[in-house]
């Protein structure tokens, strides 16, 4: 290669790279942004549209409620593992590609799910193809919207995290028309070519390629520590199953927690919409103050007002007070999850976001799992659920005290030079 050739080539690779530089936070990034959070809205059917055609899988299938959980426990369980393999896929090739065979697999799971003849079907079904489909619009999104933001990239990942929220939101009210219609079986069929058909144009308006995530100030570690990038990625691994054991709590016995005071399901159901309700505008005040304070501060900020809020619930078992100690746990844990990808992107190499997020977005499935079976079993133990909020605070304590180990231990790395 002659002289010419070289500097040449030299100046179009800088050329790239200032490209890549100014997509950074740019219009682009924000575009990008807007359509992630849709992406998650419809990806997010496959976590709500089993607990809405619940009571019909049970009449159907002729089986007892506690069988009848049995697709919601896959689905979870699917939806855990899928933000671990997914996230790998998105570092290896990119996310439109993983997003794109999630969603035809996630589409083609409610068609199948809907042929399925017993039980056992129908939550190998939800689990292995609805569960791990849907996981594309959580966790390993995460990462990748983390990759074209900087200076904002806390509001931003709290943006793309509100998408989950958003179909809780919006799914179950839409679900039930569907159902009235048809059976469940026809609704499972309408959702199968509604997403596809939502899902495909948008992760083509996704298929730009991502050299800021590998290029560029925003692909460095802003963040140094003592502890080793594998034992950050078991600290926070930790800390998630802690604090979403503590989420589950309320989140999963509030409705139930209601009918043993005597306020009836009614008061419960509207005590978790305010939670939710209370999560989104938690996941976006916490973005804000990621990017003020950053990820390991908000973190921490989070969980110790989570456990607070947790223990109010233990004196105040009226129905005014639990209304407004429910909208108070939601604005205070709402923004836990998206915070650990902005301490992911403080700590580790851009290119490894996908796997190490989604390493963390399944540890807080598995707590939000274990922690309603567990609240549960202490409930059956003591016959009342004032032991079981202790437990969440004990899961909380743990959290706090590996997030307050990793402060502790880490310092501030000045700014690369160009």
């Amino acid at each position: 290669m002659d002289g010419a050739s070289a500097s040449e080539e030299s100046s179009l690779h800088g050329l790239s790279q200032t490209s890549a530089q100014a997509d950074i936070d740019g219009p682009y990034a924000w575009v990008r942004l807007l359509v992630s959070m849709v992406f998650a809205t419809v990806a997010g059917v496959g976590m709500w549209s089993v607990i809405v055609v619940l009571p019909a899988i049970e009449a159907d299938f002729g089986i007892s409620r506690a069988e009848a959980t049995l697709p919601y426990t896959t689905t979870m369980l699917g939806f855990a593992f899928g933000n671990a393999v997914v996230g790998r896929a998105v570092d290896r090739w990119s996310y439109w590609i993983a997003a794109l065979v999630s969603a035809i697999v996630l589409s083609s799971g409610f068609a199948i799910a809907s042929l399925t003849t017993s039980v056992f079907q129908f939550a190998l079904v939800q689990g292995v193809m609805i569960g791990a489909g849907s996981a594309a619009g959580f966790g390993p999104l995460i990462a990748d919207i983390s990759h074209w933001f900087e200076k904002r990239r806390g509001i931003a990942v709290a943006i793309a995290a509100s998408g989950n929220y958003l179909a809780g939101a919006i799914w179950p009210l839409i679900i039930p028309y569907f159902m009235d219609a048809t059976d469940w079986r026809g609704t499972y069929r309408t959702i199968a070519v509604v997403s596809i058909v939502l899902m495909i144009p948008l992760v083509l308006l996704l298929r730009r390629g991502s050299k800021a995530r590998v290029e560029g100030q925003a692909s460095q570690p802003t963040q140094s520590s003592v502890f080793s990038p594998g034992a950050i990625q078991v600290m926070l691994i930790v800390a998630g199953l802690g604090c979403c054991v503590a989420m589950s709590m309320p989140q999963v016995h509030i409705v139930a927690y209601c009918m043993d005071l005597g306020y009836g399901v009614a008061r419960g159901a509207e005590m978790l919409s305010l939670m939710l309700a209370g999560g989104v505008v938690s996941r976006l005040v916490s973005g804000l103050l990621a990017d003020r304070i950053g990820g390991v501060r908000t973190l921490l900020l989070g969980s110790v007002l989570q456990m607070l809020s947790l223990l109010l619930y233990i004196p105040f078992d009226g129905l005014a007070s639990l209304y407004i100690v429910s909208l108070v746990f939601g604005l205070s844990q709402g923004g836990i999850v998206p915070a650990y990808a902005v301490v992911i992107r403080e700590y580790m190499p851009a290119h490894e976001a996908g796997a190490r997020v989604g390493l963390v977005m399944m540890a807080t499935v598995f707590g939000m799992a274990l922690g309603g079976w567990i609240s549960g079993w202490i409930y059956e133990l003591t016959g009342s659920y004032t032991a079981a909020f202790v437990n969440g605070i004990a899961w909380n304590v743990l959290n706090a005290l590996v997030i307050l180990m990793l402060l502790l231990k880490s310092n501030r790395l000045a700014p690369a030079r160009a």
